[in-house]
């Protein structure tokens, strides 16, 4: 160890001598210590709620999906399913027919999106293990059932069972005007509610899934069109390289969207938000280094014999900076190690025994969730090292060391 190495230890860990400097020291050591661990753990809760919100809109989308590149709908007639079937990695296909619909029950109204669905869809999503209550079903002795969102379920005051039906009400295709009677504006349907699901917000009180059989009448479809195929993927399957794969053997009119496609505008909010908790934190990374400043000026000038003594015995001014300026660092590398350690501990405590709980509330998980990541770990490391290395030398700089 060099000259300089030994003096910023000696200053750091030395118990000769206890002063108001080595006690300011410690404290911006604890100070970038607590900042870092800070920064761990926020990140990591805010990676463990992000990953529970992309779960939650995991079970509703499917893994890919194939939409028209424009217009609403397609042809599966009029392309070759069975390569996309094939395509290695996928599994199952499922074909929907999504559509705007105008819902009533009972004296109780909503606009809904009404989604239909074959009977591969449920082993796609999952969707029917996650009611909360009813049951799957969507036909049954000659009539159509349907699965409601737990918020559309609450405001049109339905109850289960139900001896009476939903009526679905859908604009009439190719009409210029609205007519006078509700048969001559809207194709009318009737389906009885069986279930209903609280997976997300944005879905409970949107999406209504029911037969797509039911959904093509009202819609005057043909029987092999759609407005989307679902994909469901092999356990394992690289979702990039499926997602190509079938890209190749539909025609240039579809495109193949994966998750982060369907739900552009949540990823990007997530990205902005993720960004934005770097940011802040770094600034109170910033101001715990002010305290490591101080401290370090202050060694400076309670240092001034030892200075003058090693100026006395022939060493340069830049090697005393080089010490001053390792003795900063030496705290700055303590702190941020010991502030990953630490923010591990907390993280894994709470992983393990769920300690800081969620509430009395109706949430859907019961403690706060955590996933730790290698990157943020780095990340921080990174972070707090280059701001609290950057004050550090510009104090060693000013400084006057004789």
């Amino acid at each position: 160890m060099k000259i300089e190495g030994l003096i910023a230890v000696r200053y750091l860990f030395s118990r000769k001598q206890r002063s108001v400097v080595n006690v300011i020291s410690w404290i911006s050591l604890v100070g970038l210590m607590v900042s870092t661990m800070a920064l761990i753990v926020v990140l990591s809760v805010y990676n463990g709620i992000g990953d529970v919100t992309k779960s939650l809109f995991n079970t509703f989308d499917p893994e890919l999906v194939i939409e028209p590149a424009e217009g609403r709908t397609f042809r599966t007639g009029e392309m070759d399913l069975g390569s996309v079937v094939r395509t290695e990695g996928v599994e199952r296909v499922s074909r929907i027919v999504t559509e705007t619909a105008w819902m009533t029950y009972g004296q109780n109204q909503a606009i809904v999106k009404l989604r239909g669905v074959d009977t591969n869809y449920a082993a796609l999503t999952g969707i029917d293990t996650l009611l909360a209550q009813g049951e799957y079903r969507l036909t049954a002795e000659g009539a159509t059932m349907m699965v409601v969102g737990g918020q559309i379920f609450h405001d049109l005051a339905m109850r289960l069972p139900s001896a009476m039906p939903a009526a679905v009400h859908i604009p009439k295709r190719g009409t210029t005007s609205l007519g006078l009677t509700m048969d001559q504006a809207f194709n009318i349907g009737y389906a009885y509610p069986v279930g209903n699901f609280f997976i997300q917000q944005d879905i409970d009180r949107q999406y209504v899934v029911t037969d797509i059989a039911f959904v093509q009448r009202l819609m005057n479809y043909a029987p092999d069109e759609c407005t989307a195929l679902a994909l469901k993927l092999r356990p394992g399957a690289d979702v990039d390289k499926v997602k190509k794969g079938v890209a190749a053997v539909v025609p240039a009119t579809l495109v193949v969207k994966d998750r982060r496609d369907q739900q552009p505008l949540y990823y990007k909010i997530y990205r902005t938000e993720r960004f934005g908790i770097y940011l802040v934190l770094s600034l109170i990374v910033l101001i715990s280094t002010l305290s490591l400043v101080a401290s370090l000026s202050l060694l400076i000038i309670n240092k001034r014999g030892d200075i003058f003594i090693l100026r006395s015995m022939g060493m340069e001014r830049r090697t005393i900076r080089r010490a001053f300026l390792a003795e900063g660092l030496l705290i700055c590398a303590t702190a941020v190690v010991l502030g990953l350690v630490l923010g591990f501990v907390v993280c894994w405590l709470q992983q393990q025994f769920g300690i800081i709980r969620m509430g009395d509330g109706n949430f859907v998980v019961s403690a706060f969730p955590v996933s730790m990541r290698a990157v943020d770990f780095l990340l921080t490391f990174l972070l707090v090292m280059a701001i609290s290395s950057l004050s550090v030398t510009l104090t060693v700089r000013r400084a006057r060391v004789g």
